[in-house]
């Protein structure tokens, strides 16, 4: 082979990797873009948060101590928190914190550790029927490294 087939060859592989087009990032949301509203009828979702539910999101936060070791789910909450906001009902449900789970199992962080967390936003009560917590807003399948 000569030097110029060699060269040749290399170019049209890089043209080929150039012309890929790059896997996308998911779009974020912050804590405060998660509800327009707060009435006496309770949270109003926001509009960004209707349009990507169901669609793969990161959001970035802190970890609240987990209900227990081997759980595989956890609140991220906007702020650190030393103990878990743990709702009996999610007519109470704080403005500023989302129940991860995750999609495997992962050593839990320090909660005063920010964390930027990885996806599928749903949203509307649902009560986990293992552990009785009540949320409005989750992620499932979801997993975290650091923010």
């Amino acid at each position: 082979m000569q030097r110029r087939d060699c060269l040749t060859g290399m170019a049209a592989t890089m043209a080929l990797f150039a012309a890929r087009p790059a896997l996308a990032a998911p779009p974020e949301i912050t804590f405060d873009e998660l509800y327009a509203s707060f009435s006496a009828l309770g949270l109003k979702f926001s509009d960004k948060v209707l349009n990507l539910t169901d669609q793969t999101i990161r959001i970035q936060g802190f970890m609240a101590p987990p209900l227990k070791a081997e759980a595989q789910f956890f609140v991220l909450t906007q702020i650190p928190m030393s103990i878990c906001p743990f709702c009996s009902s999610d007519s109470d449900w704080p403005d500023n914190i989302m129940v991860v789970y995750l999609d495997k199992r992962q050593t839990f962080v320090q909660p005063n550790q920010r964390i930027a967390v990885t996806g599928r936003l749903e949203r509307g009560s649902w009560m986990d029927p293992e552990t009785g917590f009540v949320s409005q807003l989750r992620l499932r399948d979801a997993r975290y490294g650091m923010a």
